[in-house]
Protein backbone atom coordinates (compact mmCIF):
# COMPACT_ATOMS: atom_id res chain seq x y z
CA UNK A 1 0.00 0.00 0.00
CA UNK A 2 1.54 3.39 -0.96
CA UNK A 3 2.42 5.64 1.89
CA UNK A 4 0.11 9.08 2.40
CA UNK A 5 1.81 11.34 0.49
CA UNK A 6 1.66 15.48 1.44
CA UNK A 7 0.39 17.74 -1.27
CA UNK A 8 2.79 19.98 -2.77
CA UNK A 9 2.90 22.59 -5.33
CA UNK A 10 4.41 23.90 -8.52
CA UNK A 11 5.97 27.37 -7.21
CA UNK A 12 7.62 28.51 -10.18
CA UNK A 13 8.34 27.60 -13.93
CA UNK A 14 10.87 28.72 -16.18
CA UNK A 15 12.76 27.96 -19.43
CA UNK A 16 16.62 27.54 -18.99
CA UNK A 17 19.07 26.47 -21.93
CA UNK A 18 22.02 24.20 -20.87
CA UNK A 19 25.07 23.69 -21.90
CA UNK A 20 27.63 21.47 -20.06
CA UNK A 21 31.31 21.57 -20.82
CA UNK A 22 32.09 19.10 -23.86
CA UNK A 23 29.32 20.79 -25.65
CA UNK A 24 26.30 18.91 -25.02
CA UNK A 25 23.25 21.32 -25.38
CA UNK A 26 19.72 21.42 -24.34
CA UNK A 27 16.49 23.46 -23.04
CA UNK A 28 14.71 22.22 -19.81
CA UNK A 29 11.66 23.58 -18.03
CA UNK A 30 12.94 24.55 -14.88
CA UNK A 31 10.23 23.80 -12.13
CA UNK A 32 10.19 24.68 -8.09
CA UNK A 33 7.78 23.95 -5.85
CA UNK A 34 5.65 24.78 -2.38
CA UNK A 35 4.91 21.76 -0.01
CA UNK A 36 8.18 19.49 -0.26
CA UNK A 37 8.15 17.76 3.34
CA UNK A 38 11.85 19.03 4.02
CA UNK A 39 12.07 22.67 2.71
CA UNK A 40 15.14 22.30 0.83
CA UNK A 41 15.05 23.60 -2.36
CA UNK A 42 14.71 20.51 -4.88
CA UNK A 43 14.26 21.00 -8.66
CA UNK A 44 12.48 19.52 -11.28
CA UNK A 45 14.54 19.70 -15.18
CA UNK A 46 11.10 18.68 -17.58
CA UNK A 47 13.55 17.86 -21.26
CA UNK A 48 12.43 16.71 -24.38
CA UNK A 49 8.55 16.41 -24.43
CA UNK A 50 8.85 17.92 -20.73
CA UNK A 51 10.70 20.96 -21.52
CA UNK A 52 7.56 23.52 -22.51
CA UNK A 53 4.81 24.74 -20.39
CA UNK A 54 3.62 21.74 -17.72
CA UNK A 55 0.01 22.41 -18.96
CA UNK A 56 0.93 20.95 -22.25
CA UNK A 57 1.85 18.00 -20.55
CA UNK A 58 -1.83 17.76 -18.84
CA UNK A 59 -3.21 13.77 -19.51
CA UNK A 60 -0.09 12.56 -20.69
CA UNK A 61 -0.43 9.07 -21.48
CA UNK A 62 3.34 7.71 -22.35
CA UNK A 63 5.26 7.64 -18.63
CA UNK A 64 8.22 9.77 -19.01
CA UNK A 65 11.85 8.90 -18.30
CA UNK A 66 12.37 9.83 -14.57
CA UNK A 67 16.13 9.99 -12.81
CA UNK A 68 16.09 11.54 -9.32
CA UNK A 69 19.45 12.69 -8.80
CA UNK A 70 21.52 13.78 -5.81
CA UNK A 71 23.44 17.03 -5.97
CA UNK A 72 27.23 16.54 -5.37
CA UNK A 73 29.14 19.64 -5.94
CA UNK A 74 32.34 17.99 -6.38
CA UNK A 75 31.14 15.41 -9.20
CA UNK A 76 28.34 17.58 -10.63
CA UNK A 77 30.34 20.78 -10.77
CA UNK A 78 33.99 20.34 -10.08
CA UNK A 79 34.02 17.40 -12.08
CA UNK A 80 35.44 15.27 -9.35
CA UNK A 81 37.00 11.73 -10.23
CA UNK A 82 35.89 10.31 -6.77
CA UNK A 83 32.69 9.38 -7.68
CA UNK A 84 30.58 9.11 -11.07
CA UNK A 85 28.10 11.67 -10.19
CA UNK A 86 28.86 14.18 -12.98
CA UNK A 87 28.54 11.73 -15.63
CA UNK A 88 25.49 10.30 -14.61
CA UNK A 89 24.14 13.38 -14.59
CA UNK A 90 25.44 14.43 -18.26
CA UNK A 91 24.29 11.39 -19.33
CA UNK A 92 20.84 11.53 -17.62
CA UNK A 93 20.22 14.84 -19.24
CA UNK A 94 21.27 13.64 -22.57
CA UNK A 95 19.16 10.39 -22.63
CA UNK A 96 15.85 12.03 -20.85
CA UNK A 97 15.84 14.76 -23.30
CA UNK A 98 16.18 12.15 -26.18
CA UNK A 99 13.10 10.39 -24.52
CA UNK A 100 10.87 12.72 -22.75
CA UNK A 101 11.17 12.95 -19.07
CA UNK A 102 11.88 14.66 -16.00
CA UNK A 103 15.46 15.27 -13.96
CA UNK A 104 14.61 15.59 -10.32
CA UNK A 105 17.67 17.36 -8.73
CA UNK A 106 17.32 16.72 -5.40
CA UNK A 107 19.50 18.68 -2.61
CA UNK A 108 21.27 15.95 -0.46
CA UNK A 109 24.51 15.83 -0.80
CA UNK A 110 26.93 12.98 0.40
CA UNK A 111 23.61 10.50 0.22
CA UNK A 112 22.45 12.81 2.52
CA UNK A 113 24.93 13.64 6.03
CA UNK A 114 25.80 16.97 3.68
CA UNK A 115 29.08 18.62 2.09
CA UNK A 116 31.39 19.29 5.13
CA UNK A 117 30.79 15.89 6.35
CA UNK A 118 30.81 13.93 2.66
CA UNK A 119 34.32 15.93 2.95
CA UNK A 120 35.24 13.80 6.44
CA UNK A 121 34.04 10.85 4.84
CA UNK A 122 36.38 11.20 2.33
CA UNK A 123 39.05 11.54 4.62
CA UNK A 124 38.31 8.23 6.39
CA UNK A 125 37.76 6.26 2.97
CA UNK A 126 41.64 7.99 2.83
CA UNK A 127 42.60 5.90 5.36
CA UNK A 128 41.20 3.10 4.44
CA UNK A 129 36.97 2.71 4.55
CA UNK A 130 35.03 2.05 1.96
CA UNK A 131 32.25 5.48 1.02
CA UNK A 132 29.81 3.40 3.74
CA UNK A 133 31.95 2.12 6.43
CA UNK A 134 33.13 5.55 6.50
CA UNK A 135 29.44 7.15 7.02
CA UNK A 136 28.93 4.91 9.60
CA UNK A 137 31.93 6.13 11.68
CA UNK A 138 31.20 9.19 11.30
CA UNK A 139 27.89 8.08 13.42
CA UNK A 140 25.54 8.48 10.40
CA UNK A 141 23.79 6.12 8.33
CA UNK A 142 24.92 4.05 5.06
CA UNK A 143 22.28 6.40 3.01
CA UNK A 144 20.42 8.75 4.58
CA UNK A 145 18.68 10.03 1.52
CA UNK A 146 14.79 10.18 1.51
CA UNK A 147 12.99 10.36 -1.55
CA UNK A 148 9.24 11.62 -0.48
CA UNK A 149 10.10 15.02 -1.79
CA UNK A 150 11.18 13.67 -5.31
CA UNK A 151 7.36 11.85 -5.08
CA UNK A 152 5.62 14.70 -4.10
CA UNK A 153 7.50 16.81 -7.36
CA UNK A 154 6.35 13.71 -9.28
CA UNK A 155 2.63 14.34 -8.01
CA UNK A 156 2.50 17.82 -8.26
CA UNK A 157 3.64 17.35 -12.27
CA UNK A 158 0.73 15.34 -12.39
CA UNK A 159 3.18 12.24 -12.80
CA UNK A 160 1.79 8.89 -11.60
CA UNK A 161 3.69 6.50 -13.93
CA UNK A 162 7.33 6.88 -14.76
CA UNK A 163 10.35 4.99 -15.84
CA UNK A 164 13.39 5.40 -13.47
CA UNK A 165 16.58 5.66 -15.01
CA UNK A 166 18.87 4.54 -12.08
CA UNK A 167 21.42 1.53 -10.73
CA UNK A 168 19.90 2.17 -7.49
CA UNK A 169 16.93 -0.31 -6.30
CA UNK A 170 16.37 1.58 -3.24
CA UNK A 171 15.18 4.68 -5.24
CA UNK A 172 12.68 2.35 -7.10
CA UNK A 173 11.39 1.00 -3.64
CA UNK A 174 11.03 4.23 -2.03
CA UNK A 175 9.25 5.41 -5.19
CA UNK A 176 6.88 2.81 -5.12
CA UNK A 177 5.81 2.73 -2.02
CA UNK A 178 4.34 6.74 -2.13
CA UNK A 179 2.66 5.97 -4.58
CA UNK A 180 4.89 6.14 -8.25
CA UNK A 181 3.86 3.51 -10.54
CA UNK A 182 7.39 2.27 -12.16
CA UNK A 183 6.87 1.02 -15.53
CA UNK A 184 10.56 0.22 -16.36
CA UNK A 185 13.58 0.49 -14.21
CA UNK A 186 16.82 1.88 -16.82
CA UNK A 187 19.98 1.18 -16.22
CA UNK A 188 22.90 3.95 -16.66
CA UNK A 189 26.41 3.20 -17.81
CA UNK A 190 29.14 2.37 -15.67
CA UNK A 191 31.52 5.28 -15.08
CA UNK A 192 34.25 3.55 -14.12
CA UNK A 193 38.13 5.42 -13.76
CA UNK A 194 41.02 4.36 -11.30
CA UNK A 195 39.78 7.12 -9.01
CA UNK A 196 36.38 5.40 -8.22
CA UNK A 197 36.57 2.28 -8.63
CA UNK A 198 36.29 1.41 -4.80
CA UNK A 199 33.34 3.31 -4.78
CA UNK A 200 31.48 1.73 -7.30
CA UNK A 201 32.70 -1.76 -6.15
CA UNK A 202 31.22 -0.30 -2.60
CA UNK A 203 27.94 0.62 -4.31
CA UNK A 204 27.57 -2.84 -6.06
CA UNK A 205 28.43 -5.35 -3.26
CA UNK A 206 27.05 -3.32 -0.19
CA UNK A 207 23.76 -1.08 -1.78
CA UNK A 208 22.85 -3.99 -4.99
CA UNK A 209 23.56 -1.05 -7.30
CA UNK A 210 23.06 -3.12 -10.72
CA UNK A 211 27.07 -2.25 -12.03
CA UNK A 212 28.81 -4.43 -14.55
CA UNK A 213 32.15 -3.97 -13.40
CA UNK A 214 35.13 -5.35 -14.83
CA UNK A 215 37.83 -6.64 -13.23
CA UNK A 216 40.63 -3.83 -14.04
CA UNK A 217 40.52 -0.51 -15.51
CA UNK A 218 42.64 1.71 -17.19
CA UNK A 219 42.81 5.21 -17.67
CA UNK A 220 45.35 7.24 -18.63
CA UNK A 221 48.50 5.24 -18.13
CA UNK A 222 47.14 4.32 -14.45
CA UNK A 223 45.59 1.10 -13.97
CA UNK A 224 43.58 -0.30 -11.19
CA UNK A 225 42.23 -3.28 -9.60
CA UNK A 226 37.97 -3.74 -8.91
CA UNK A 227 37.49 -6.08 -6.19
Amino acid sequence: MAECLPVATVRTQVSVPIRFPDGYVTTARVFSFDGLVDGREHLAFGLGAWAGPLDRRRGETVPPLVRPHSECLTGDVFGSQRCDCGPQLREAVERIARAGGLLLYLRQEGRGIGLYRKLDAYALQDGGLDTYEANLALGRAEDERDYTAAAQMLHALGVRRAALLTNNPDKAEQLARLGVTLTDRVPTAVHLSPANAAYLTAKASRAAHTLDLPTTVELGGLRAEVA
